[in-house]
């Protein structure tokens, strides 16, 4: 809890705002990763209108639409000062952020989201059943690290797109991909970013991580639907035109903030696959003793 304490006293000095004594909506969420995932690292141009505004263990992307900004997950509760610090030192206003987007609930990117909402007035978009959870602020019953437990705050101001759908905002368009497994709301996002005639198409990828809690079993009736994802999921990804990935947590798609390799995003679905058939022999492996 000391570390989280710490963290949150240096996002108030970042953001150069008083912190309430209690807000809700930012009160530290305790993990032994925090520090890790939260490292303070300064805002990045990736290409064009495209920026990272996260930390070194979490990613958090902003895009420049013109008529307005688009920012990408939300980190812990306890990060949402520091996000709104960077956008500032970029230079944009956090007042003009119109649209939140989520790639999974789960509270290590989307517990700083209710807070970011409601100081910038942005709407936030997920999934159907990304939209589901964020509502409630906790895990789905179907969800693989359920027996973790917890919750983050609950998310009002909500918008569904689906798989395929496109957002619009000034000169952006950014496309929905669902991309299953890690939870069955996971979306991902696609847009092109441009710097005179040099465009690039950008791809923020939710996580792929075939993890859970101890008990669970992707081998399970229950984990079945969770594997036929995760396949789904490498169909999409490496289907996508992908200049520059950037993943959830920076260090599951390689070195650096992001990774601009040819195949980036085949590379990305293709340790998931690995990871999911280890993690299936496994549990093979177990039921045979």
């Amino acid at each position: 809890m000391f570390e989280a304490i710490s963290l949150l006293a240096w996002f108030a000095a970042a953001s150069g705002a008083p912190v309430p004594a209690v807000d809700p909506l930012t009160q530290p969420i305790a993990s032994s990763r925090a520090a890790q995932w939260l490292a303070p690292v300064p805002p990045e141009k990736i290409h064009g209108n495209s920026y990272l505004v996260g930390f070194g263990g979490m990613s958090v992307a902003l895009i420049d639409a013109g008529a307005g900004l688009v920012l990408i997950d939300g980190a812990l509760p306890q990060a949402a000062p520091a996000i709104l610090a960077n956008v500032r030192q970029l230079g944009f206003d956090p007042k003009d952020i119109k649209f939140i987007l989520s790639t999974e609930p789960h509270f290590d990117h989307a517990g700083g989201l209710a807070a970011l909402a409601r100081d910038t007035g942005a709407t936030v978009v997920a999934s159907a059943r990304g939209v589901e959870g964020l509502r409630l602020g906790k895990h789905a019953a179907d969800d693989p690290q359920l027996a973790y437990g917890g919750s983050w705050p609950a998310v009002t101001r909500l918008r569904v797109m689906k798989d395929g759908e496109v957002l619009k905002l000034g000169k952006a368009a950014i496309t929905a991909h669902a991309t299953p497994g890690h939870t069955m709301g996971s979306m991902s996002w696609s847009w092109q970013a441009c710097e005179g005639k040099k465009c690039k198409a950008i791809v923020f990828a939710s996580s792929l991580n075939p993890v859970s809690a101890d008990d669970y079993r992707f081998s399970s009736a229950a984990g079945a639907p969770f594997v036929a994802g995760f396949a789904q999921s490498y169909r999409t990804m490496e289907a996508l035109a992908c200049d520059i990935l950037v993943s959830a947590h920076p260090d599951n798609a390689g070195e650096g903030r992001y990774n601009a390799a040819p195949g980036a995003c085949r590379a990305y679905a293709d340790r998931s696959r690995k990871a999911l058939a280890k993690r299936l022999a496994a549990e093979k492996a177990e039921v045979a003793k």
